[in-house]
């Protein structure tokens, strides 16, 4: 399909262009939920420190709502990040065969209790501790839904 512009004939282009940048700015989102929440600050504290409602930052970090420049700038100076952090995993862009990997762990950092959960499994060293809890959590998976089987490795 083509688009006439100005006379000239272009590709269709844009719609593949959006959806890469939704998932850009889910991406983006994502991270800054990451790094707020490893920081213990709340959605409304964060807003407050950037002058803006909680709600403003939910939308932030769903994706709806583009982070401008500007903003990021401040948000990567609040949580001492580089710029480069909000961007860090997006080769699935490139790689399409990324990409399915990529968005079970989109979804998987999108809620604050699993980013919680990972973040006190990382703090656990004891190997044999950490392969209990991994079997704890198979288990307690294959009791809630025993169709989806956990594989055991």
């Amino acid at each position: 399909m083509t688009t006439v512009r100005f006379g000239r004939q272009w590709p269709d282009t844009t719609r593949v262009a959006r959806k890469r940048m939704k998932v850009l700015d889910a991406h983006v989102g994502s991270r800054v939920r990451l790094a707020r929440t490893r920081m213990g600050i709340s959605q409304t504290r964060l807003g407050e420190l950037l002058g803006l409602t909680f709600q403003q930052i939910q939308k932030y970090e769903n994706g709806t709502n583009r982070v401008s420049a500007g903003r990021l700038f401040q948000i990567s100076q609040i949580f001492d990040v580089p710029i480069g952090y909000f961007y860090e995993g997006l080769a699935h862009l490139r790689s399409p065969s990324h990409s399915s990997a990529h968005s079970a762990e989109m979804r998987f950092f999108s809620s604050a209790g699993n980013i919680q959960l990972a973040i006190a499994f990382m703090c656990v060293t004891d190997p044999k501790t950490r392969k209990r809890i991994v079997e704890f959590v198979k288990s307690l998976a294959e009791e809630d839904a025993p169709e989806k089987r956990v594989t055991r490795r």
